[in-house]
């Protein structure tokens, strides 16, 4: 009898150094350059105690990257999962450096993470665990060197108590340690929303680039947390069809389409979009494969891959998560004429509010929401533009297009302050 073969799992920072190895071959970067840029700077791993309500003691292990600090003080969010990886932490912080450069904001590519499923812990375990590890990172974060925001399980509290951690070991409040604060403290009008939002306005500017009337559009999105959820609402805002949403639990589908609100609010009471009266259960995987015009993947990464690439219907794919989509499923897609609007610039918008909260927190000057939602737009629609034009200069598709940018911005930065000492 036959053995079934187990495809071998997709490493995150295989992914991001390919997409990079892409783009620096196009470039015809030197090879002293691509050494330097295909390589964080600098990695840090902790192994933290916590002591847990029970009265026992658990070592945790967490990861802080900064890919490349050329453009700026680096800045990525810190993840809260039991499958983080040093490898996935050093991907995302390399995406990070690309996604910052791709719309102009002069920061480089952080990323941290915690080896811990935080639904097993207590409110009380939880900020033990975030104040022990920020303690352990603060050797290299600071609103100059290394800002960290929210990310997957980990929210506007989570942030509250790395920033007075850190301004414990300083001796002064410092609010733009950190981005994704509560409002209280020092945080931005709109960042909650400011990654769906910021997808949106590159998902209007593809429709407008394809002749896609998004009041006639059919919405799928992979992924009902706060990117998606906010994503799903603001696309019902201006017109579309939410015709399926996932969590973790599954998938609910519904060809008419439902409401996304009403969708949070049992999501709220039961803790999972399954079960929403009116629609069918199917899988995650399922969702991907709908018959919809616009396929919002807005959960981790490697969700499309060469064994389903070529069932993706969608003729927009918006990748609100980071690394959703792996190389040899970009050459499908291109293939098959889809409109694939990539992560570095699709969800740019949460750094980019990122750096409109930390501006002001340095001005201690603070905007209203129309204001930042005006400067995010503005932001997001001129790289989505730039990004186009490069795409069809260069005839590549709009990854490899975004690559081009910022890497070269990136080399740029890097090559004019040269090598030190």
């Amino acid at each position: 009898m036959a053995t079934q073969q187990i495809a071998p799992a997709i490493n995150a920072w295989d992914v991001a150094q390919r997409q990079f190895d892409l783009a620096a071959e196009r470039l015809n970067l030197s090879r002293g350059l691509r050494k330097v840029l295909r390589e964080p700077k600098r990695e840090l791993t902790v192994h933290f105690p916590v002591k847990m309500d029970d009265g026992s003691v658990q070592v945790f292990t967490g990861y802080r990257v900064q890919h490349n600090l050329s453009r700026g003080p680096a800045k990525g969010g810190i993840r809260y999962h039991q499958d983080v990886t040093l490898d996935e932490v050093k991907a995302l912080a390399m995406w990070m450096t690309w996604k910052c450069a791709v719309v102009g904001i002069p920061f480089g590519g952080g990323k941290g993470g915690v080896i811990v499923d935080p639904k097993q812990l207590s409110q009380r375990e939880l900020e033990g665990l975030t104040r022990r590890f920020a303690t352990e990172i603060s050797i290299i974060i600071g609103p100059e060197k290394d800002i960290p925001a929210p990310d997957v399980n980990t929210n506007a509290q989570t942030m509250a108590w790395i920033m007075d951690t850190y301004s414990m070991h300083v001796g002064y409040t410092s609010p733009a340690v950190v981005t994704g604060k509560p409002i209280a403290l020092g945080g931005s009008e709109g960042r909650n929303e400011a990654t769906a939002q910021g997808a949106v306005y590159t998902i209007v500017e593809a429709a407008r680039h394809l002749g896609m009337d998004l009041r006639n559009c059919r919405v799928a999105v992979q992924g009902f947390g706060n990117a998606g959820s906010i994503a799903a609402l603001l696309m019902a805002a201006v017109g579309s069809r939410i015709v399926a949403v996932s969590d973790t639990t599954g998938a609910i589908y519904k060809p008419d389409g439902f409401d996304p609100k009403s969708v949070l609010a049992w999501k709220q009471e039961h803790r999972s979009v399954v079960g929403f009266p009116g629609t069918s259960t199917i899988s995650n995987s399922e969702l991907l494969e709908l018959d919809c015009d616009i396929l919002i993947p807005a959960a981790l990464e490697n969700q499309i891959t060469a064994a389903n690439a070529d069932r993706i219907k969608a003729k927009i794919v918006a990748e609100a998560a980071n690394g959703p989509t792996t190389p040899e499923a970009d050459e499908i897609l291109h293939r098959n004429d889809k409109f694939v609007i990539p992560d570095i610039l699709c969800n740019a918008g949460g750094v980019t509010v990122s750096y409109f909260e930390w501006v002001q927190d340095l001005d201690r000057d603070f905007w209203t929401i129309d204001h930042v939602n005006e400067k995010l737009r503005a932001i997001m629609t001129r790289a989505f533009a730039s990004t186009l034009d490069m795409s069809l200069k260069e005839g590549v598709h709009m990854r490899t297009a975004a690559y081009l940018l910022a890497v070269q911005r990136v080399a740029d930065a890097t090559s004019l302050r040269g090598l030190y000492p």
